[in-house]
């Protein structure tokens, strides 16, 4: 006859050291919810998970992990607040902030924590994140976003990460919603798709060492190397793009041939546009004698379309032409 193990345990000490009793961890919560009822949604996060024992309520602190303990604190809620409130003005934003990396500070991407610009700002982690609500449908992570999106190019059910950031980044909203702009407003890239809103040590703390190196990350084809170069390329995209958006097309500083007069105003033929013998239009009586033709449909990207760099042999590479 096969040995068949027996479905009914007996009960040993050994047992409650491999399965701990779980009621302290739902106890806490329900304890606390009976006066903070708007925080229930505590219960449906990660945060509140008894079954999990890396949260806060599978440890067997719910509330008091993140909040600290106060045993006077339910006979007299206003007098004996507990040690850590996650209201601006009540504790310094690094206290609260130390309460989340607590259980936090072991991940990666907040290496770099202290030396950005958030938390030399004193941007806390509950002004992004809404540690008491359930993330969306979707979603991997719950943002403290004050109203729906009701963006008409919208077309993704997930809490969009933007509407957070432009709540304190008010520059940036106005570039995301001109005519030429990264994908951001209709849900296909994300702020973080470029920067690292947990602290770097590269300008605007962007995820690469350095701005080209971020752009190259989805652009390229724009990489290279290549045998002859534009310099203005390889120094800075910024040079002649704007990150966020731009009322020019191609997310471009100006329209051509204006931006490439920015630099090449000196020789050949893009010069300046008005000189002594041409101007916008021919004025009778002017000394201008014939129209400039380089303001009538032309542009630079018509002959020289290798604008990022050429590896065509001699004159047509190094002047990045056809």
């Amino acid at each position: 006859m096969a040995y068949r193990p027996s479905l009914v345990l007996p009960f040993s000490p050994i047992l409650l050291l491999l399965f701990p009793l779980s009621a302290p961890a739902a106890e806490e919560p329900a304890t606390c919810l009976a006066c903070h009822q708007d925080q229930a949604g505590v219960l449906d996060t990660r945060h509140g998970t008894a079954g999990d024992p890396d949260s806060p309520a599978g440890s067997g602190r719910a509330c008091s992990a993140c909040h600290g303990t106060n045993d006077a604190h339910p006979d007299d809620p206003r007098g004996n607040p507990f040690p850590v409130r996650f209201t601006r003005g009540t504790v310094p934003a690094r206290e609260q902030t130390g309460a989340c990396m607590e259980c936090h500070g072991g991940n990666r991407h907040l290496a770099f924590w202290e030396s950005g610009r958030h938390a030399r700002n004193d941007v806390r982690c509950n002004d992004c994140h809404a540690v008491h609500a359930p993330p969306p449908r979707g979603s991997a992570v719950a943002f403290t976003r004050r109203d729906p999106s009701a963006a008409p190019f919208v077309n993704t059910g997930r809490e969009l990460e933007y509407e957070t950031c432009i709540r304190c980044h008010k520059r940036v909203r106005i570039e995301i919603g001109k005519p030429s702009h990264h994908p951001v407003v209709e849900g296909k890239v994300a702020c973080s798709s470029c920067h690292n809103p947990h602290g770097a040590q590269s300008p605007g703390m962007i995820r690469h060492e350095t701005l080209n190196v971020q752009c190259w990350s989805c652009h390229a084809d724009k990489r290279g190397p290549f045998l002859f170069q534009h310099p203005a390329v390889e120094e800075n995209c910024l040079s002649c793009h704007s990150p966020h958006g731009s009322s020019h097309t191609k997310l471009l500083n100006e329209r051509v041939p204006n931006l490439c007069q920015d630099c090449h105003d000196w020789s050949r033929h893009p010069g300046t546009a008005y000189s002594a013998d041409q101007g916008f239009e021919r004025i009778p009586g002017s000394p201008a004698r014939s129209a400039n033709t380089r303001f009538v449909a032309r542009s630079c990207l018509n002959c020289h379309n290798a604008i990022h760099g050429s590896n065509a042999p001699a004159t047509r590479g190094k002047y990045l032409t056809r």
